[in-house]
């Protein structure tokens, strides 16, 4: 008899007719899987093999527009979802209402968001990361089920950490191979990368909430390895290694099945070729690892990025990893391929939604000390200064993360362009914002241009992990009075001049452990940030900040 071994996990829910849905399970052998909705709805779909896994991503047709339905899961017919000891509500399939009706705004989502999620803290790390933001999100969800939830989960990188891994998967590893090799106590192939996704998605409460809000994923660094792509100096001496191929293989291959997949709609499914591949033999594996391969060595032949439209409201998600041009002279954060995508979808049916959102793992505004920082360093690993600069400055870039959208000027500065094109003039949008985190504390920044739109840099990060005092007073010391003087002191010495655009922070810094929530309808924007904390034996998440983003100053 099959066996449910992960998930579900609720993917996909459509926002044009309201009717659809995907949900994506792993079972313990090869099956069919089905989901069964109360109200009659549902999908089959059989499993594709991958490394010896079994995978189905169900299609659910037949769903009631703005309703909430509860769902089981089926393996060859047996129920195994909701488990026999679940204590937690059934898990449910929620669509939207189609249009807003005669005087009435149009609805839009309730989006929460944020990144760097360590489902235990890692061996080599001293002392708990504190109260993780998405269980306390399930736990109160849980027990206030007529409580507003998200309509969308969106994680914005960091899933997974495979260089930071918890006490329990390095004793798992220790028994499967000698550590002492490289990569050592780190992922090494795709095996050990389900291990990550059971890790964190068998929490109890990350496995109903998954299964009950539909999430949307894009990968940083530590989905694979810290500082993945931040340089081509760096990018050869991966590959000189005898660990590496097998590591950005299994990484690409592991966040195709677990993420991926599920980022995309039924029809986006229906014309995949690969998805096709994998699903008409007996066992996808080397289908899988040859579109791997592929990206590896040509990133531009795969678009990792994506388009999501809720309503009047517009989501893209970018790829800041995989899609970048690293040679020193031409350095880009988006190859060109990528580039036109953006800016095609950005500006496509433009005036015909309300708010655009650009979901980037990586900030575009940061603390200016940083941000002048990084520019600085571009300059330095260009060669400006010289050979000797070039060296301190590729050893400085990776010491110290210096690789956001700051670290490739001319990707900076045509994003901004983008930005202020598609805010200004009488079919703008009434907000853009970037979402991001990557960067362990929230703020909210907004740019000094001559925008019609509100425009605002979201960040919100750790969900779940921790960080150095130092750090967090770097941080404020980079949005402070003394930052912004010695970053024109870096921008001197680098010969690199101001920014193209100014800005300022209007809310944070915060740290711990958080999520934002971002709540539009019509033209209205609403944001949110609460952070995970402990009362006494109970954890709750506490607001601190709750603002309208459209009001005028």
């Amino acid at each position: 008899m099959a066996g449910l071994r992960l998930g579900p996990l609720l993917r996909y829910v459509d926002w044009d007719t309201g009717g659809r849905a995907t949900v994506w399970v792993e079972a313990d052998r090869p099956c069919t899987a089905e989901v069964r909705c109360a109200d009659e709805a549902g999908g089959t779909a059989h499993t594709f093999q991958i490394a010896g896994h079994h995978y189905a991503l169900i299609p659910v047709t037949g769903l009631t527009p703005g309703t909430t339905t509860a769902y089981e899961v089926l393996l060859d017919g047996t129920l195994v979802w909701p488990a026999s000891d679940c204590r937690f509500p059934p898990s449910t399939i929620t669509t939207p209402a189609v249009g807003g009706g005669p005087g009435r705004p149009t609805p839009g989502p309730r989006i929460t968001f944020g990144s760097c999620r360590q489902a235990a803290p890692p061996a080599d790390r001293r002392g708990p990361h504190g109260v993780d933001a998405l269980d306390t999100l399930a736990a109160r969800l849980a027990a206030e089920p007529g409580a507003p939830r998200p309509d969308v989960l969106l994680l914005l990188g960091d899933q997974v950490y495979a260089d930071h891994l918890s006490r329990e998967t390095r004793r798992w590893l220790a028994a499967r191979r000698d550590l002492r090799e490289a990569p050592g106590a780190q992922v090494a192939d795709y095996e050990e990368y389900t291990r990550l996704y059971d890790e964190s998605w068998l929490d109890p409460e990350i496995r109903w909430l998954l299964s009950t809000v539909p999430s949307l994923h894009m990968f940083d660094d530590h989905d694979v390895i810290d500082d993945w792509n931040t340089s081509a100096a760096w990018l050869a001496e991966m590959r000189a290694t005898p660990w590496w191929s097998e590591r950005i293989l299994s990484g690409l291959m592991s966040y195709w099945v677990y993420q991926h997949l599920g980022n995309l709609s039924p029809d986006e499914l229906d014309s995949d070729p690969l998805y096709a591949a994998v699903r008409s033999t007996p066992d996808g594996t080397d289908a899988l690892r040859a579109f791997a391969a592929a990206a590896d060595a040509d990133p531009s032949c795969v678009r990792w990025s994506y388009r999501r439209d809720f309503g009047r409201t517009r989501l893209l998600m970018v790829d800041t990893r995989a899609a970048r041009v690293l040679a020193e002279g031409d350095r880009a954060m988006l190859d060109p391929a990528e580039w036109l995508w953006l800016r095609e979808n950005a500006l496509a049916g433009h005036g015909g939604y309300d708010h655009l959102l650009i979901g980037s793992s990586l900030p575009w505004l940061m603390p200016p000390l940083i941000h002048d920082a990084e520019v600085w360093n571009a300059a330095l690993c260009r060669g400006d200064r010289g050979p000797r600069w070039a060296r301190i400055g590729e050893d400085l870039r990776r010491r110290s993360d210096l690789e956001h959208w700051a670290a490739f000027p001319t990707s900076f500065a045509a994003l901004s362009d983008l930005i202020e094109e598609v805010g200004t003039g009488p079919r703008a949008p009434a907000t853009v914002c970037v979402l991001s985190g990557d960067v362990h504390h929230a703020y909210v920044a907004e740019p000094r241009i001559p925008s019609t739109a509100r425009v605002f840099q979201l960040t919100c990060s750790p969900v779940h992990n921790s960080i150095h005092t130092a750090v967090k007073w770097g941080f404020r010391l980079g949005w402070s009075r003394l930052g912004r003087w010695l970053g024109r002191g870096f921008s001197r010495h680098g010969r690199t001049g101001r920014p193209p655009l100014s800005w300022r922070r209007t809310d944070g810094p915060w740290f711990g452990n958080q999520l934002m929530t971002l709540a539009l309808t019509g033209r209205e924007a609403r944001l949110r940030l609460d952070q995970a904390r402990r009362r006494g034996s109970r954890a709750r998440l506490v607001t601190v900040l709750d603002r309208e983003l459209t009001e005028a100053e």
